[in-house]
């Protein structure tokens, strides 16, 4: 899809300055708002064609770059990288995000939903539980991240999260013990388990990549969306 992108580079406000970010618009020219979050490789050509495909499907969408540049194919530069993000000014990012969003005439119903991957699956949700005035609602597909702890209390939209049964990061243990926490605390949340390991979605990393648990993932992801930012 690389070379059929729509989109542009652009740049908004954060509390520490600008942050760059990847915006696409439907051909409709409006539609509710998503704040794609990156894996721990970056803001990469991946991320640009999620934020593609969003569009394609109505949505107004937008991937911060929370690395400000910075990409790597590297899985130990990755690593790094992760562990240096400020995960509290990640956060307020993606709400500058989800905030930018919210501003522009486009963006119609005026809600935003968050989705991530990897590292950004846990920002997403992260994320949304601290800025429920700016989320409406949050995809997370196998989310993680040592620094990015979540409380199920904080919780105010609802919640769909994507995991691999096979994950060797994110265990289907853990993944199940995170969602029993969040319905403990009488939360909304919808999770699915796909016969498939970590990253499954990435559909450039053909080692990792299962067509059929993606395509699933995608079309629920949707659905998920165009009913609770209506």
């Amino acid at each position: 899809m690389s070379g059929n992108r729509t989109g542009k580079m652009i740049e908004f406000d954060s509390p520490t300055g600008k942050t760059p970010g990847y915006l696409a618009i439907p051909e409709s020219g409006s539609g509710p708002g998503v704040v794609v979050i990156q894996e721990w490789w970056g803001l990469v050509d991946h991320i640009k064609d999620l934020v593609e495909r969003f569009a394609k499907a109505g949505f107004v969408a937008l991937a911060p770059d929370l690395y400000h540049g910075k990409a790597t194919t590297s899985p130990d530069d990755a690593g790094k990288m992760l562990m240096a993000l400020n995960i509290d000014k990640a956060s307020n990012e993606i709400k500058a995000a989800a905030n930018y969003l919210l501003s522009l005439p486009e963006v119609s119903p005026a809600k935003v939903g968050t989705v991530g991957f990897c590292m950004g699956g846990q920002l997403a949700l992260y994320s949304a539980t601290k800025n429920p005035d700016s989320i409406s609602a949050c995809v997370d597909f196998y989310g993680i991240h040592p620094n990015a702890a979540v409380d199920p209390k904080e919780l105010q939209v609802p919640l769909l999260a994507h995991f691999g049964k096979g994950d060797d990061m994110v265990t289907k243990g853990w993944a199940e013990d995170l969602v029993k926490s969040f319905k403990d605390a009488g939360k909304s949340v919808e999770a699915h388990y796909y016969d498939a390991g970590h990253a499954f979605f990435n559909d450039t990393r053909p080692q990792v990549y299962v067509p059929e648990a993606a395509q699933l993932a995608w079309e629920r992801t949707l659905e998920f969306f165009r009913g609770a930012l209506k």
